[in-house]
């Protein structure tokens, strides 16, 4: 069941959230082991924490050019702002930044746009 203000998800995130909710996926009794309040309190120690470091200092994993980083947004996130992940992606040139039009925080959920991430990911290789 779905609780607490929803209005930060855009809508297509609330039909994915609906259908998983439905569904509880195998070892979901895990995710809150400790507690929701403990998952809750780490939660917002990564969101608003000092990292003692900028992203934007992470070496190049990939130094000799072998690789890159693939990172896919939602243009419509309203939970990970696309500018943040735009930033990122201008000052890390290793990374490989795709915005996807009309999609929400939980693109991972759509199998569609996910089915398009492998099959581009894998006419590349």
């Amino acid at each position: 069941m779905m609780e607490g203000n929803m209005e930060i998800f855009y809508l297509p995130d609330l039909e994915i959230l609906k259908q998983l909710s439905s569904a509880p996926s195998h070892g979901q009794e895990k995710v809150r082991q400790q507690g929701e309040f403990e998952c809750l309190y780490q939660d917002l120690i990564v969101c608003f924490g000092n990292w003692d470091f900028s992203p934007t200092d992470i070496k190049n994993p990939f130094p000799v050019n072998e690789g890159s980083v693939h990172l896919w947004q939602g243009h419509d996130d309203r939970i990970i702002p696309r500018e943040l992940n735009r930033y990122l992606a201008e000052k890390l040139p290793w990374i490989q930044y795709h915005e996807v039009p009309n999609v929400g925080h939980l693109i991972i959920h759509n199998a569609s746009y996910c089915e398009t991430i492998l099959r581009k990911r894998l006419e590349q290789q």
